[in-house]
């Protein structure tokens, strides 16, 4: 288990791409299975995650090239089915969510989808019934083996169908809309996720020929196609990471330029980081986050405490609520962080509790934080990263502590951050990786 040792109290300064979307490239790279043509994509973040994505097609016997740092080219014109039985694919998805969208478009061109239950990061329950039941929809049989722990969908002709999602997923929604696409007739897929790496994929889709209406709603048309063809694709940065250095730029006073953000595509999110009280300038597609001694945080116009809670986008993405609720200890005010989604992923803030910060845990879902207003700096301690998001929060705070912290299961930490700690320490950080 590698381990982060950092030197707080650094601030940093200078100028910092965002990696590729981590989301967007584990949805892309499964759209690949869906045509026997060469697909080139762009931007692929190397990171954890997409790289046992990258592999389990490998295995899958997609022939896969690295034409440039973050490009490759995809080839599946030689599927091994059998691979999906296989245990070293069971062992690889274990550890990742993402794969179960192997099975959309494995299901969509070749009659079967057939996969270990998912992994990924242990922040409450992450159910799959929204994939299952719109497959069914579409006249795929499911079955579950709850002894090998393994899902299974067959369906020699799919059609399509009317299909109102029981909740707006986006893994959801990017499975069943690569099942849909060479299905037979229209599907109409309602309370689809709209985020942009959703659009994403459906502007890859429709470069390959699919026939798709409505993209960047929560309503989407699909009339099914014979054939996809190869394309080429860029995959947009990461707003995660976009979020998670405008944070970090905040609490460590530091004067930080993040580059070719795709700013139109952040939704709310830099609005909300100004409502805690942060400056932010755009500069073209770029964002400055000038050197800033005290951030306040706003009240409501009624003069009550200010909320930020996650939402189906255009709401607030879930995966940066952690960041906020670093962010919001060193603020002058105090704020509600309310995550609706997940029910374990505030349970890392007796961490930055046992740092010094002023936060009541009000159940599984809420936390109010208190604002210290710079007057007490946190402290360094010792921690374990729980999970990606809650582990680049502790990161934050170490950043800004007084002393050396460390921060075991970085691992956690490297699934959705290519290589952190090299990238921040060329800006100013502190931070020694270990193991």
């Amino acid at each position: 288990m590698a381990t982060f040792e950092i030197k707080g109290g650094y601030t940093l300064n200078g100028d910092i791409y965002p990696q590729g979307a981590k989301n967007e490239a584990l949805q892309v790279i499964c759209a690949c299975l869906l045509t026997p043509e060469p697909v080139t994509i762009h931007n692929i973040p190397d990171i954890k995650d997409v790289n046992i994505l990258i592999d389990v097609l490998r295995e899958l016997g997609v022939k896969i090239t690295s034409t440039a740092p973050n490009s490759y080219i995809f080839q599946a014109d030689n599927v091994n089915i059998d691979y999906l039985y296989e245990q070293s694919l069971k062992s690889k998805a274990s550890s990742l969510r993402g794969s179960i969208m192997i099975i959309g478009p494995l299901l969509s061109r070749f009659g079967i989808g057939y996969v270990p239950r998912p992994g990924g990061d242990k922040i409450g329950r992450r159910r799959l019934d929204t994939h299952f039941i719109g497959f069914q929809k579409l006249g795929a049989e499911f079955s579950y083996d709850a002894i090998g722990n393994y899902f299974k969908v067959n369906a020699q002709n799919l059609r399509g169908a009317y299909i109102l999602l029981d909740e707006a997923s986006v893994t959801g929604t990017a499975n069943i809309l690569m099942a849909a696409v060479l299905a037979k007739g229209t599907t109409t897929l309602y309370n689809a996720a709209c985020e942009p790496y959703l659009q994403q994929l459906c502007k890859m889709l429709i470069s390959m020929g699919a026939k798709i209406q409505g993209v960047g709603s929560n309503l989407l048309t699909i009339e099914g196609v014979e054939y996809l063809s190869g394309c080429e694709h860029t995959i947009l940065p990461d707003m995660i990471e976009v979020g998670s250095f405008i944070g970090m730029a905040a609490l460590t006073h530091s004067d930080l330029t993040i580059k070719n953000v795709s700013f139109n595509n952040l939704g709310m999110i830099p609005m909300q980081f100004e409502r805690l009280g942060i400056k932010l300038e755009l500069q073209n597609d770029d964002i400055h986050i000038p050197a800033q001694d005290l951030y306040q945080i706003e009240t409501f116009i009624d003069g009550s405490i200010l909320t930020i809670a996650d939402a189906p986008w255009p709401g607030l993405t879930p995966d940066l609520l952690s960041v906020f609720l670093v962010i919001a200890t060193q603020a002058k005010g105090s704020v509600l962080i309310h995550q609706k989604m997940f029910e374990s992923r505030l349970f890392f803030v007796d961490k930055l509790i046992d740092m010094g910060a002023q936060i009541i845990l009000c159940d599984p879902h809420r936390a109010t934080v208190i604002g210290l207003a710079n007057k007490f700096r946190l402290r360094a301690t010792t921690m374990t990263s729980p999970d990606i998001r809650a582990g680049v929060a502790l990161l934050i705070a170490a950043l800004s502590a007084e002393g050396t912290s460390i921060i075991h299961n970085i691992e956690q930490i490297d699934r959705g951050y290519e290589r952190i700690d090299e990238r921040l320490n060329k800006l100013g950080a502190q931070i020694l990786r270990i193991g």
